[in-house]
């Protein structure tokens, strides 16, 4: 295991404050006395993955992505509120015209950036047409422009209606129109946000202050420090009491740090399986990748494996039971319909292979026509907990008498054979866009982005809901996409992909440490823990 002393840890938390452009001039070096001396600063250890590659520009990712996450430093238009749904931060007002090709956004007149210059409705329609052209993160295609129609009022021109517009508002910091450069933002932003970066050590820490100038409620927490590291370089910092909250994981959810307690938060963070639902396809690899499969898609063998998993039996012993079953890519947010969720039915999912023709071999597998009923499962070879579900899966089908090898792959050839064998992904988002993404067929395809798959009916849902003027009234398109009674992608219909478990993201934290009330993770286990920083305290 990779390791780092008490000494070293100690050398990164005293390292000297580097002050940058736009900002105040540096604070003390933090101490290297227990964080939790000082009732208003707090130490947070992350992973290394966590550290934003390319600064804390929202050009450039910040906020963004997979690892979905509130700025900090930067204002945003909207919030997501702990329920998820919205909420207004600098926006005082938001409404879509009747047609959805306009959104006429509000904001407050009392806010300025950290150089003292105030920011308008012009900063406002600066960043969101930067962003068009610079994010490889975001999705802007549905974007034309962003127009400052005067100092408070931005209007959003679109090329296609887009109902969850304010998702995307809640992650898009607002830069400063007078004073962004994208070379250098990146390690120097100025912001309006609750707080101010102070220091970056690449590939070591971050060190936020509270803006003194913020609009808001004022941060409790007037200092924040991040410390990147990996995940047994972050128990160390526990058991040495340098840390006052670490990520960790499963793992090591059995130790019992002194002064030190586990909190395990609910995630929308899935794994789940695609079920390729077409015959294979016959490419020649000239054409394209292979695709299709011969068992999973038959839609009876699809039901049968979504029946005949044991969810909580993975939990348990894959997840010392930090996790919560699985039913789709949205369990728990306003868009989730509770008609994807089913109960471990092995008896039911047998007689689901036997009507399928799929009959018990005198070796205990299935076979239809003289065919074995065989899969080969596919993991991300670098990620022991995927791997560890594959194997558990595995099992499981195997008992239904399905034959099962697993094989470890890297990113740079899963996207393709994922088309034709199953491969166990992470998901999870705050937006509904997650379900479209997966199972609405793409341009002229014919098939959903990640598996071959498509619904007609599930498209024209979901292209109903993003064509909605009314977020709330959307919501029920999302869940009719799911399952309307008569066709969708749960259980009673197509079920195209698998889902086995929310990964519950873990931390360990300081005795005294009141953690605010969490959202919903995402999938990533990163900046989502500080979401709401700004609101912790020390008893």
């Amino acid at each position: 295991m990779k390791r780092l002393s008490c000494l070293l840890l100690a050398a990164a938390l005293s390292l000297g404050l580097l002050s940058g452009c736009g900002t105040d001039a540096p604070s003390p070096a933090p101490s290297t006395d227990a964080p939790s001396s000082a009732k208003d600063q707090v130490v947070v250890a992350m992973g290394i993955t966590s550290e934003p590659e390319f600064g804390f520009d929202p050009a450039y990712g910040w906020g963004a992505g997979e690892h979905v996450h509130e700025p900090l430093i930067q204002s945003t238009l909207t919030i997501t509120n702990t329920d998820l749904t919205i909420g207004y931060d600098l926006a005082t007002s938001c409404e879509a015209s009747p047609d959805g090709l306009t959104w006429t956004v509000t904001i407050r007149d009392d806010v300025h950036f950290t150089d003292g210059e105030p920011l308008t409705a012009a900063d406002v329609a600066f960043t969101y047409n930067t962003v068009k052209e610079s994010s490889s993160v975001n999705d802007f295609t549905m974007l034309d422009r962003a127009e400052a129609v005067d100092k408070t009022t931005v209007r959003f021109h679109m090329l296609r209606p887009y109902s969850i517009w304010p998702y995307t508002m809640a992650i898009v910091g607002i830069l400063p129109e007078h004073c962004y450069d994208s070379a250098t933002y990146g390690s120097a932003p100025v912001g309006s946000g609750r707080y101010v970066l102070r220091q970056w050590d690449r590939g070591q820490q971050v060190i936020l202050e509270a803006n003194p100038d913020y609009y808001g409620q004022a941060p409790k927490m007037k200092k924040v420090t991040i410390l990147f590291m990996e995940e047994d370089a972050a128990y160390l910092a526990v058991q040495a009491g340098q840390a006052d909250l670490a990520y960790t994981s499963a793992t090591y959810s059995d130790q019992s740090p002194t002064g030190y307690s586990l909190l395990a938060c609910e995630s929308v963070d899935n794994r789940g399986f695609n079920l390729p639902a077409v015959p294979v396809q016959g490419y020649d690899g000239v054409e394209g990748p292979a695709a299709g499969n011969d068992f999973t898609c038959d839609v009876l063998v699809r039901r049968a494996v979504n029946i005949g998993v044991d969810r909580q039996e993975m939990i348990d012993h894959v997840l010392n039971g930090y996790g919560t079953p699985a039913y789709s890519v949205c369990d728990k947010l306003p868009w989730y319909n509770p008609a994807s969720e089913v109960e471990y039915d092995p008896e039911g999912a047998a007689a689901l292979l036997d009507q399928a023709g799929w009959t018990l071999g005198a070796d205990g597998v299935r076979e239809r026509n003289g065919v074995k009923a065989q899969l080969n499962l596919l993991y991300p070879s670098s990620d022991s907990v995927r791997q560890a579900l594959a194997a558990d899966f595995a099992n499981q089908l195997g008992e239904l008498g399905i034959a099962c090898t697993i094989e470890g792959v890297g990113w740079d050839t899963a996207y393709d054979r994922a088309l034709s064998e199953p491969l166990i992904w992470g998901w999870g988002a705050h937006t509904p866009m997650e379900l479209y993404n997966l199972y609405h067929t793409i341009g002229d395809t014919g098939s959903a982005q990640y598996s071959p798959y498509s619904n007609l009916a599930v498209d024209a849902y979901m292209d109903e809901a993003l064509a909605s003027s009314d977020l709330q009234a959307s919501y029920e398109l999302w869940q009719k996409a799911q399952w309307d009674g008569e066709t969708g992608v749960t259980q009673q219909g197509d079920v195209p992909w698998v889902w086995l478990v929310n990964v519950s993201h873990l931390y360990w934290v300081r005795d005294g440490l009141q953690v605010a009330e969490q959202k919903v993770h995402p999938h990533g286990h990163g900046w989502s823990i500080v979401n709401n920083v700004d609101q912790w305290s020390w008893q």
